[in-house]
């Protein structure tokens, strides 16, 4: 069966303190915030998608009527997002996470060779940076 999906639009992990998710994927990571609403969700542009970082707590709770036909969702616990990074560039990541405090918890090479790093985010969300080619994908 062929697919009719061209890739990953929205990507969303779960927060409670959207201040410090806002600073972390904007001052951090270097994201463009798209928009923020106050205590729901704040989202960012990140390449060609959007980072959607939800407060579970808001996101449980049904739209008024007459609002968005969005469905409740939502999860607990750590999530997990990998960003595409340059292998040019992956250096310079670790030196902007490092010097903004953040541990780096892995940081090897994949049997195809290309290299990974993991670190987390305030909320405890399992975050990589990868090469493309991990999963053979060309580099721009």
């Amino acid at each position: 069966m062929t697919s009719l999906t061209e890739g990953i639009l929205e990507t969303a992990l779960y927060a409670d303190d959207l201040d410090a998710a806002e600073h972390f994927y904007g001052s951090v990571i270097g994201l463009e915030t798209v928009t923020r609403v106050k205590d729901r969700h704040v989202f960012f542009r990140c390449g060609a998608g959007i980072l959607l970082v939800f407060n579970p707590e808001a996101t449980s709770v049904p739209s008024p009527t007459g609002k968005l036909p969005v469905p409740t969702h939502g999860t607990r616990g750590p999530g997990h997002a990998c960003f595409r990074v340059r292998g040019d560039k992956l250096d310079a990541m670790v030196d902007r996470l490092t010097q903004a405090g953040i541990d780096i918890e892995a940081d090897f090479n994949w049997p195809n060779g290309a290299r990974s790093i993991y670190f987390r985010d305030p909320a405890g969300n399992s975050l990589e940076c990868a090469e493309p080619g991990l999963w053979g994908i060309e580099q721009d």
